[in-house]
C-alpha cells in the first residue's frame, strides 16, 4: 500500500519534470516557439486545407451554383442546421423544374460534422475558410448561402 503510494508521487514527479524540460527548452530558445501572433496575422493567416469552417456554396464568375435543391444535405443534419426552400417553375419544355428560392444555413446550430459537404451529390457545398464568428446578435449567424439572382449552372442539372 505505501509502496504504490510512493510510486505514485515518484510518477508523478517525473511527469512534472518532462512537461518542465520542454517548457524550459522553449523558454532558453524562443526561435522555436511556433506560437502564431493573432490578430496582428490576420492578412496573412491561412488556414489548413482539412480546417472545417462554416459551410459555403461556392459561385463562379457568372453567379451560377451547382445545387440543385435536392435536400439530402439538409436530410442528413443531425440537428437542423440547412434549410432548402425550393420553388416548382415551368422551364421551356412545358415540364416544372424545381429552383432553389433560398438554402439557409443556422451557423449557430451547426456542429461542423461535414455530413452536408460528405453527401451532397453535386457537390454544391465546402467548408470554407472563415473562422471569426463572434457576434452580439445570435440572428447574424443565419445565413443565406446562394446569392441574389444565382442560377444553377447548366452541368449540374440533373
Amino acid at each position: 500500500m505505501i509502496f504504490n503510494y510512493i510510486r505514485e508521487i515518484f510518477r508523478a514527479i517525473s511527469s512534472l519534470w518532462a512537461g518542465m524540460r520542454i517548457t524550459g527548452k522553449y523558454f532558453v530558445s524562443p526561435g522555436q516557439i511556433v506560437t502564431q501572433k493573432y490578430p496582428e496575422n490576420r492578412a496573412t493567416l491561412k488556414m489548413q486545407e482539412r480546417f472545417k469552417g462554416e459551410i459555403i456554396m461556392p459561385h463562379d464568375e457568372n453567379n451560377q451554383h451547382r445545387c440543385t435543391g435536392c435536400g439530402i444535405c439538409e436530410m442528413n443534419c443531425p440537428n437542423g442546421s440547412i434549410e432548402i426552400l425550393t420553388n416548382r417553375v415551368p422551364n421551356a419544355d412545358g415540364k416544372t423544374e424545381r429552383i432553389i428560392d433560398k438554402h439557409i444555413y443556422h451557423l449557430s446550430m451547426c456542429t461542423f460534422c461535414g455530413l452536408c459537404v460528405k453527401t451532397c451529390p453535386s457537390d454544391a457545398l465546402a467548408f470554407g475558410q472563415e473562422f471569426e464568428h463572434a457576434v452580439f446578435d445570435r440572428k447574424k449567424l443565419t445565413k443565406v448561402l446562394n446569392q441574389p439572382g444565382s442560377s444553377l449552372k447548366k452541368e449540374a442539372k440533373q
